[in-house]
């Protein structure tokens, strides 16, 4: 099969509606096996894949260790025999740098690690408190999409509030704003994407979502104890989420499904996301997730109503991002 594509935002780029992450991923692989899934991924119509520089941040207080995923998806999609062109690269770029360390500089030596020229595509991380310059920010990311080095690019987490912002002064100096927020959405984490604040932004921007986390970092795949580090835990509800997965293993029989593929249904079932984003470290969990483009199309309502009583960040999360 052949993946669908959806648009990112109002004019952006057409995309797979799956793309793969590599945080914690090909560094966990052996270099043969990540060549074969990458290969057979972009075979099946997946072409946007998420790579970033992870080090010198913290996650709910636990430092994060320097990674090398990004040199190894250069090499990776070089040895596939994946031409530039056949695929679209969305990269991360962090704020709590900023402006010490420039976005171009930054984007520089990401684009020196994976050996290309360009990204299609950039997010930009979580604000973990702070409150960059919207203006020099916005600034600096329309001088990179003028200049060719970026396509486009989005938010990873931000605040309804933060994202209307970053628009307002994008806007003001004529540069383009951002198209697509990353979220945390999943059949457990649904208060800030289902959530009337995000909606209406959405109505009054265009913006899209690209749905992360939507496995909670295997957990609501089977997984229940994982052993590797999984991002920020907001609203608490982690120690709620193995017993959840229980319960939607139990769901996706009914559905003659995997409890993943359920997980990943019921996001794409949402027309407002315009790619789901995992990650995974074997082809024949590759294949198995390619399984659950299908049955959204076929049951994506039912698979919708038949998890809600999981929906575990309902009025815990301030639907804002906040």
């Amino acid at each position: 099969m052949t993946i669908p594509k959806r648009r990112i935002g109002v004019d952006g780029p057409e995309v797979g509606v799956l793309a793969l992450g590599s945080w914690h991923i090909y560094d966990r692989m052996s270099f043969h096996d990540a060549v074969a899934m990458v290969r057979h991924a972009v075979d099946q119509g997946i072409d946007l894949f998420d790579v970033g520089y992870y080090a010198g941040f913290s996650i709910d207080g636990k430092s994060v260790p320097e990674s090398y995923t990004d040199v190894l998806f250069g090499r990776i999609v070089q040895a596939a025999g994946v031409a530039r062109e056949d695929y679209k690269l969305s990269v991360k770029l962090w704020v709590n740098g900023f402006p010490q360390q420039s976005m171009g500089d930054q984007l520089d030596r990401l684009l020196f690690r994976v050996g290309t020229d360009r990204a299609d595509y950039a997010v930009l991380g979580d604000l973990f408190g702070t409150e960059p310059d919207l203006e020099l920010l916005t600034k600096q990311l329309g001088e990179l999409v003028a200049d060719g080095r970026l396509g486009a690019w989005g938010v990873n987490n931000w605040s309804v509030d933060h994202i209307r912002a970053l628009h307002e002064a994008a806007r003001a100096q004529g540069v383009p704003g951002p198209s697509m927020a990353q979220l945390k959405y999943s059949v457990v984490r649904r208060s800030i994407p289902d959530g009337a604040p995000f909606r209406s932004l959405v109505d009054e921007l265009g913006i899209t979502i690209q749905a992360s986390d939507v496995l909670e970092g295997g957990i609501l795949a089977g997984n229940y104890t994982p052993e590797r580090m999984i991002g920020r835990d907001p609203g608490g509800i982690r120690d709620q989420i193995a017993d959840a997965g229980r319960q939607l293993a139990v769901i996706a029989k009914d559905f003659d499904a995997t409890a993943a593929q359920l997980a990943i249904a019921f996001c794409l079932a949402d027309p407002v996301v315009s790619t789901v984003l995992f990650g995974t470290s074997r082809l024949t969990q590759l294949e198995q997730n390619l399984k659950a483009v299908e049955l959204a199309q076929s049951r994506g309502f039912e698979v919708r109503r038949a998890v809600d009583h999981l929906w575990l960040d309902r009025d815990v999360v301030d639907p804002t991002g906040h």
